[in-house]
């Protein structure tokens, strides 16, 4: 608790935002990843094959900015009349999900390859960590490197105040606290001599 090592962060968009914003292209409420995962569950990925980001390249980033412009795309091309049909909306939803599950995915895998087998267990959390399909791959990405896979149930990884107030609790429960003299900031890494991270407007 409390010792961390970051090995990767996004570049521009998070997942969760590409899930939020490709919703929004899509017609869809927010928030965005329980939406896509409904609508994909009667699509075909195949239909509109979308960029897998990063995927192949060395290190653990991420970048979505690019799949967002090239769900855009496809959105516009499909509604040239301005609307999409509810089989659009599913087959770019299923297509939008499996890109970012494959992006992740291959991420998550560079990290464990990393680790060389000092970690034993795979966690995943956040909002994207909801995600049905993401779950699965990682939990049989964990089982084939011969690790535990660990996750909040869904409804815990929705709320990002429970995520925060839990890892206070568990900070207090080891006598870990910290002074109010700070100023927040936002992503704040939980590596300490982690770099900013560019999404985080800096500039590289």
């Amino acid at each position: 608790m409390g010792r961390y090592r970051r090995l990767g962060t996004t570049i521009d968009d998070a997942a969760g935002e590409a899930f939020d914003k490709g919703a929004k292209l899509l017609g869809f409420d927010y928030p965005g990843g329980p939406a896509i995962e409904r609508a994909a569950h009667e699509g075909d990925a195949a239909r509109f094959p979308l960029p897998r980001p990063m995927v192949g390249r060395k290190g653990c980033d991420f970048s979505f900015s690019g799949l967002k412009t090239a769900l855009a795309q496809r959105v516009a091309h499909c509604a040239k009349d301005g609307t999409l049909s509810a089989q659009d909306r599913a087959d770019l939803a299923a297509s939008l999900q499996a890109a970012i599950s494959a992006s992740l995915l291959n991420r998550t895998r560079n990290a464990v390859a990393l680790a060389g087998g000092a970690a034993r267990t795979l966690v995943a959390a956040g909002g994207v960590a909801a995600n049905t399909m993401l779950r699965a791959e990682l939990m049989a990405l964990a089982r084939e490197a011969g690790m535990a896979f660990v996750a909040p149930r869904p409804g815990l990884c929705t709320d990002n105040g429970a995520m925060i107030a839990w890892a206070g609790i568990e900070r207090l429960k080891l006598g870990l606290t910290d002074p109010l003299d700070f100023a927040p900031r936002p992503r704040w890494p939980l590596d300490p001599d982690a770099a900013p991270a560019i999404g985080a407007g800096v500039k590289a």
